[in-house]
């Protein structure tokens, strides 16, 4: 399967519009993607049709909310290779569940004793819960380091592993787009006696994600990255890993039994989601899974691996060395993230000239501050590519970068 990219681009109303005279060209989804239209009409549907709180009404409408909700919950499963929607925890966002192992497995089930095994290249949602860890528990953190190239450094992986209990690496880092290899990852960590968590905000939008085959215990990632909506992310954990943590937050629905002497938690999912859930945002989440699943991710992922050669071969080609781009040179290694410096213009500068011509970039430290001290610069302009991105767009951007070098004459 290969992407139509302009019957692509036609499902994303956003796309249409006009920018001072210029088409909007957005090269930003590693923030957040934009949303196609069955995306956005489905949940006007469910708010139109079925809105009623979910798991307790016995009432029509609230049976179907309850089903639709549900029904989100078994799509995901099925689209990251879960072997039962049980093991699927609706959160408010990736941070959120990440910072709901940190507090639960980190504060009641990492072993006495045992250090939390990270990397350098961390977003900082996977960087400041283990640090908040530290500081209360006096866990000891370790870091898997990045070599020149943006690759985790894993020559002495075993030794990195000696006396962890908890391995909580990015599968793509939102900077270079590195690719690491979870499912090695994932058996030396399990040889040591480790859990592991997989931080798959970047990844699970972008390419076939398999549980079973990373190998992972644990994994998080959120809607709004895989053209769905802000609000709802996903936890996903092993059944009897999350059997024996225990909850995140307390109210509502994430109990059994409730007396004023004690509580009985309810069983999985619903022990972690406390309150009203984000029943929308959930029936939204599962159309962009079936909209993606349209697509097809191996051709998502094709399609982001042609569109980031042309990229860096274009770029470099006109810019030479005046563009630094950061990461693996391989295309195969790497995600639709380009993050790079642009001789002496300021990425700040850099993103506002693009904008004037309708071009939507990132700029700044990205939520990485040890990764850009790693890398050497304070901040970088990021281009990020998704399914309705096409050469044009790459074209959009390199004029963009000939434009700034004219207005600051550089």
């Amino acid at each position: 399967m290969t992407l139509d990219v302009a019957s692509v681009k036609k499902d994303f109303p956003i796309l249409e519009r006009d920018l001072a005279g210029h088409r909007l060209v957005f090269l930003d989804s590693a923030a957040s993607s934009q949303k196609p239209r069955a995306v956005l009409d489905a949940m006007d549907h469910y708010y139109e049709t079925t809105h009623a709180n979910v798991h307790r009404g016995v009432y029509t409408i609230a049976e179907e909310a309850t089903q639709a909700y549900e029904a989100a919950r078994a799509r995901v499963a099925r689209f990251i290779g879960a072997p039962s929607a049980r093991g699927v925890v609706f959160t408010k966002n990736a941070t959120e569940a990440i910072n709901l192992v940190a507090h639960s497995y980190g504060r009641a089930c990492l072993p006495p004793g045992k250090a939390v095994l990270l990397s350098e290249m961390e977003h900082h949602a996977n960087l400041v819960p283990w640090l908040m860890l530290r500081e209360e528990r006096g866990v000891e953190l370790r870091f898997l380091a990045v070599d020149d190239d943006g690759r985790l450094v894993l020559d002495d992986l075993d030794r990195q592993l000696d006396g962890v209990g908890l391995v909580s690496v990015t599968a793509m880092s939102n900077v270079l787009g590195t690719l690491n290899p979870i499912a090695r990852i994932a058996d030396a960590a399990h040889a040591a006696g480790a859990v592991v968590l997989v931080d798959a905000a970047q990844s699970v939008p972008h390419a076939v994600t398999d549980v079973a085959e990373l190998g992972c215990d644990l994994m998080a990632f959120s809607a709004h990255k895989m053209c769905g909506p802000t609000g709802i992310g996903v936890l996903w954990g092993r059944e009897e890993l999350l059997e024996s943590m225990p909850a995140f937050l307390g109210g509502g629905e994430m109990i059994r039994d409730v007396r004023l002497d004690g509580w009985t938690p309810n069983e999985i999912p619903w022990k972690f989601e406390a309150g009203t859930p984000p029943i929308a945002e959930a029936v939204g989440l599962g159309a962009a899974v079936d909209y993606l699943s349209g697509l097809g991710m191996e051709a998502v992922r094709e399609h982001e691996v042609a569109l980031t050669t042309h990229a860096l071969s274009m770029l470099a080609d006109r810019h030479g060395d005046d563009l630094r781009i950061f990461g693996p040179p391989d295309p195969h290694d790497r995600g639709g993230v380009l993050s790079f410096t642009y001789r002496d213009v300021h990425p700040h500068d850099l993103s506002q000239v693009l904008d004037s011509a309708g071009v939507c970039i990132r700029a700044g430290h990205h939520c990485a501050r040890p990764l850009m001290r790693r890398l050497g610069v304070p901040a970088t302009s990021r281009a990020s590519f998704y399914v309705y991105n096409d050469e044009a767009d790459v074209e959009a951007l390199s004029d963009g970068l000939f434009a700034a070098a004219d207005l600051f004459s550089i």
